[in-house]
């Protein structure tokens, strides 16, 4: 397959999250396995090529074109020297849907996916549709409209899309914008912000955190940070706030945890928003999660009995521990059979995600019990908490391989994400 990027019509002055519309295409071909054996950026009638970082270009089968003529025009001479490849086509002004690029690139035929107000399309064109493409179209969106009215090229409905993201936990149709202003790319950011928050989480990130993640996110994508060094500074806090807490410094202790707590949710909306996520920056992100939240508790009992491994708190501490790690266990079952989180099984599960038992529900716990003078009632209701978070995944689980059955393959409804 091969790849025509129409940047006739880019703007090099809008980038979405530090990045040009052009680089965003380069970024999407680029993970895709197999990549495009070549991708053409057309530049039309213009002379002037858009920056494009050296260490892209270099991974990159590029060629740059510059002909005059129509958007159509151009299009089907590119169409003429492919070959017998299939050519994936979009708009230099056009922002496309990432999970797009895969999805058109293993389709077979000729197909137009459009979307937005106004229709901003991607085409996937086999050789032999060449005279499906409008000599006149001015625009992609254009010569997916016209090819669509004659026979060779059909429309991706929005039911053929896989629009369950497993990571996300939730479904989202896919998306394709036309930016062509700086009003355009403002909302545009807003959406795709907002997309890529889970389906279902705790409360504290949902309502709490995305206005300080927003804030932290743009300008970090504008000064293109690598998501993996905010990773870095939050296994940093999450750890440094572990020595604080069993000295009893919990003032201390409790704004490292919530700064960690925050930069969570910030490292991985800037690595899909800018493309840069990776194999490290999982690791990092799910190991931190799983294993620094014991270390918390364990810490918090501690600081609380002044030290003493013997006092109730510590041995409640180190039930929490036991119960966690079964809580662990449980929810890996359901993962191990279905490749994704019980809690997009359904509605009620997505629900109580929201405030079962998890480090950001324990942290606010404890801080309220904390300030208030009650931080060892706190633990206590903390540990029960626990308990009663491990019986619901036990006992779903349970009903779900044992009495309703779920087959794997069947498709099942997760949240629509909010």
């Amino acid at each position: 397959m091969k790849a025509w990027i129409d940047a006739a019509a880019a703007r090099d002055d809008i980038r979405v999250f530090g990045l040009s519309l052009i680089e965003r295409h380069l970024r999407a071909f680029a993970g895709l396995r197999p990549r495009p054996t070549e991708i053409c950026i057309d530049l039309g009638d213009s002379a002037d090529r858009p920056p494009i970082p050296a260490r892209l270009a270099r991974r990159l089968p590029l060629r740059w074109t510059q002909s005059s003529g129509t958007a159509g025009e151009r299009l089907r001479r590119y169409l003429d020297d492919a070959g017998n490849e299939p050519v994936l086509a979009v708009a230099g002004d056009a922002l496309v849907d990432p999970r797009l690029y895969g999805f058109m690139a293993q389709r077979e035929g000729s197909w137009a996916a459009r979307a937005g107000a106004e229709r901003a399309a991607m085409l996937r064109l086999e050789p032999r549709d060449r005279e499906a493409v409008a000599g006149d179209a001015r625009s992609l969106a254009e010569a997916a409209e016209a090819a669509l009215r004659g026979t060779g090229v059909r429309e991706v409905a929005p039911e053929d899309f896989p629009a369950f993201i497993p990571m996300l936990r939730r479904s989202l149709p896919f998306y394709l914008f036309t930016i062509a202003d700086q009003a355009a790319r403002a909302a545009c950011e807003r959406f795709l912000f907002r997309s890529n928050y889970k389906g279902s989480t705790d409360l504290l990130t949902e309502y709490l955190y995305p206005p300080l993640v927003w804030r932290l996110v743009q300008p970090l994508a504008r000064a293109r940070v690598h998501p993996n060094l905010v990773t870095l500074l939050g296994v940093a806090f999450a750890f440094a706030a572990v020595p604080l807490f069993a000295a009893g410094q919990f003032a201390a202790g409790l704004i490292l945890a919530y700064a960690m707590s925050v930069l969570d949710s910030v490292d991985g909306k800037l690595a899909r928003l800018t493309f840069t996520d990776s194999r490290l920056g999982t690791v990092l992100d799910h190991g931190l999660d799983i294993v620094h939240p014991p270390l918390w508790y364990l810490a918090w009992a501690w600081g609380l009995s002044g030290g003493d491994a013997g006092s109730t708190v510590f041995a409640a501490a180190v039930g929490m521990t036991v119960l966690y790690t079964l809580d662990r266990l449980c929810l890996m079952i359901y993962r191990a059979r279905f490749k994704r989180g019980l809690h997009t099984h359904a509605a009620i599960d997505g629900f109580i995600r929201s405030f079962i038992s998890r480090r950001n529900i324990n942290l606010a716990l404890f801080t309220v019990g904390y300030v208030a003078g009650l931080g060892v009632e706190a633990f206590y209701l903390i540990v029960l908490w626990q308990a009663a978070t491990l019986a619901y995944h036990a006992g779903r689980t349970a009903w779900i391989l044992g009495v309703e059955r779920a087959a794997p393959g069947r498709p099942v409804a997760g949240p629509a994400g909010r």
